[in-house]
């Protein structure tokens, strides 16, 4: 997994109004928190900080944050839970840090990574991917960034790749059913029904979702 060492600051500033204030100040404000930490308060350099999130590219990622005004005097080892950003300007405006140990095993979403063109693709097939992640459980820096799989054996109409033939480390779990299917090549007919169910059940499920609320910034 990948790795960055970050600096942070204890912030002391709450509200709308102190967040801007902070954001003005080149800062972006912040919170750790996690089963064993109290929620702490901090404030990030948005320049160092936007250049990590471009390295780490949606990928996993173990951050090391050296915390000014810690009273724990501790380095934190953290994962990004999540990062709020302006939908205008698409600049970083809040980020969720959740502390984690080294040396407790934790349970990740690890993209999959389909390499090479399969033959099926050359004789007119659409390749189908059901999945583009799994669930993997192991110790922090011993889960992979993405599971990557060499795809050009692949016929039109044949067997696909699943989960239980996914190349994964012997000290990492996979918590997906083995039988699941990754990837395949299907006729375009197929190919073509297919997207068009995904489509209705997105509909579906954004019509079925309930409307977000306005919160107050911590």
């Amino acid at each position: 997994m990948l790795q960055v060492n970050m600096a942070a600051t204890v912030r002391q500033g709450f509200g709308k109004g102190a967040m801007r204030s902070l954001r003005q100040q080149g800062q972006t404000p912040a919170v750790l928190y996690g089963p064993k930490t109290e929620p702490l308060a901090l404030s990030l350099a948005t320049k160092e900080f936007s250049k990590a999130l471009l390295f780490i590219h949606g990928q996993n990622a173990v951050f090391t944050l050296g915390v000014e005004g810690d009273r724990s005097e501790k380095k934190r080892h953290v994962i990004l839970k999540e990062v709020q950003t302006d939908p205008v300007r698409d600049t970083v405006v809040h980020a969720d840090f959740y502390e984690i140990s080294l040396q407790e095993p934790i349970t990740l979403s690890v993209p999959l990574k389909f390499n090479g063109t399969p033959r099926g693709v050359d004789m007119g097939g659409v390749l189908h991917t059901p999945i583009t992640s799994v669930h993997l459980r192991g110790m922090p820096l011993d889960i992979p960034d993405y599971i990557e799989t060499d795809i050009t054996a692949l016929e039109l109409n044949g067997p696909g790749i699943t989960c239980k033939q996914l190349a994964i480390a012997d000290n990492i779990t996979l918590l997906e059913d083995g039988d699941r299917l990754c990837v395949e090549v299907v006729h375009p007919s197929r190919g073509v029904a297919e997207a068009g169910e995904g489509e209705e059940e997105v509909e579906e499920e954004a019509a079925a979702a309930p409307a977000e609320t306005e919160t107050g910034e911590a």
